[in-house]
């Protein structure tokens, strides 16, 4: 089951970013399970108060936060995954001695915040249960792992020219162009008045003049310029008169539910298969972002596997969903 973010303010975020730094404080476990304690991780723990905070963040940001203890069960199974699986990387941050500047932290909480209205940007913490100090700390978090992977993952990553030549060689589809058209037109109510633009333009006044002075479309403004378009962008309409047009000449008037329509082919583009210098920087681009995903995914397991993980079933199990009474009052 996917964990819901808390907010939208998260959600460019993967979601095992979204969790507060809070989640985990150091202290050693016990060698008996401690009740405060939902579970450890290289002896670093996730205390009962702060996981049931989270979840209880989480399940009232959902349409149903009144739950069954059956039904907050995967809600608690997805959230103890998500918090251990960044503690994970937050230790493997501190190992590789990562931070962020307060500079830093600065610049993300103003990228977020530019997202919303002035004035609205507290409200939706607020509504998210959430305090700015709170807001910082997981922003510090995200920046961290952000690094990490960067200077630790993404840096080891590289795609050979080889490897574009091949891609390119094996997904010939992708790089294929339909015929494209470069057309114009004029939109007036009436079919009287598109008779009297065809006179018009057969006694030399120019296309674009006419339909920046009368048609009614909103591409009017700049001569009832259409732009490039292939076959489907466009009304089937103007497709089965555009297509077949020759360039430089205007259509006879063709009707559809927007008014009368006169057409004028201006360009004309074939189909062809897109040249392999012209989409290079794409297949780079694509190569790259699907190499770092593996590479990420593998360190990610690789970080797990050597992980050192108890799990305290029975303070899990007690968890129903509601914050012990001390932290609902952070």
């Amino acid at each position: 089951m996917r964990l819901h973010p808390t907010r939208a303010l998260f959600v460019p975020l993967a979601l095992l970013f979204a969790l507060g730094p809070g989640l985990a404080c150091n202290k050693p476990p016990k060698e008996d399970p401690d009740a405060s304690v939902v579970a450890s991780v290289n002896g670093e723990v996730l205390s009962r108060a702060d996981f049931e905070q989270e979840l209880w963040r989480e399940l009232a940001s959902t349409e149903a936060p009144q739950r069954t203890p059956e039904e907050v069960e995967p809600f608690k199974r997805t959230l103890l995954d998500t918090c251990i699986h960044r503690m994970l990387l937050l230790q493997a941050a501190r190992g590789n001695n990562l931070t962020v500047t307060p500079e830093e932290v600065d610049r993300g909480v103003l990228r977020l915040s530019g997202d919303y209205p002035a004035g609205n940007f507290n409200e939706v913490l607020a509504q998210g249960r959430l305090s700015m100090a709170e807001l910082r700390e997981r922003e510090t978090s995200r920046l961290t792992i952000e690094k990490l992977f960067a200077n630790h993952v993404y840096s080891r990553v590289a795609v050979t020219e080889e490897e574009l030549r091949a891609y390119y060689a094996a997904n010939e589809a992708e790089f294929n162009e339909a015929e494209q058209v470069h057309a114009a037109q004029m939109v007036v109510k009436g079919l009287d008045d598109a008779r009297k633009l065809q006179v018009q333009l057969k006694s030399g006044k120019k296309f674009a003049d006419l339909a920046r002075r009368y048609s009614l479309s909103a591409d009017g403004k700049v001569g009832g310029d259409l732009g490039f378009f292939p076959r489907g962008q466009m009304p089937p309409a103007f497709d089965e008169v555009v297509f077949k047009l020759p360039v430089g000449q205007v259509s006879d008037v063709v009707s559809t539910e927007y008014g009368y329509h006169l057409f004028r082919v201006l360009e004309r583009k074939p189909a062809r298969k897109r040249e392999f210098a012209e989409v290079r920087q794409l297949v780079e681009a694509k190569l790259l972002e699907r190499k770092r995903t593996e590479a990420q995914e593998a360190f990610e397991k690789e970080l797990r596997e050597k992980a050192q993980v108890q799990v305290n079933e029975a303070t899990l199990q007690a968890i129903r969903g509601k914050p012990a009474p001390q932290a609902a009052a952070k």
